[in-house]
């Protein structure tokens, strides 16, 4: 599929954008060379590919399961301007 720099043009139109003649016609080159690059991939037979989640077959490093911090919530609520058994009161928005 080829964009032409009139395509271009129309599009700068409906975006309300001011684009010179050379530059509409750069822009079309380079979308046409993309959309080429499109073509060629969707020609490619991919019937027998499994899908992938991720291009690389890495594993996740994981990290242990502990406790790294530590419990500040009396000196947080301490701020608060309402609490109740550990949990901030908020005033009610919805009746």
């Amino acid at each position: 599929m080829a964009v032409d720099q009139s395509d271009i043009e129309k599009l700068a139109e409906l975006a309300r954008l001011q684009i010179s003649h050379e530059a509409a016609a750069e822009t079309a080159q380079s979308i046409s060379q993309v959309l080429e690059l499109v073509d060629q991939l969707q020609a490619a037979d991919t019937r027998n590919v499994s899908p992938m989640a991720h291009p690389l077959d890495a594993l996740q490093r994981l990290r242990p399961d502990t406790v790294t911090e530590t419990d500040q919530r009396e000196s947080l609520q301490a701020m608060a301007p309402a609490t109740e058994d550990g949990l901030y009161l908020v005033p009610r928005v919805i009746e």
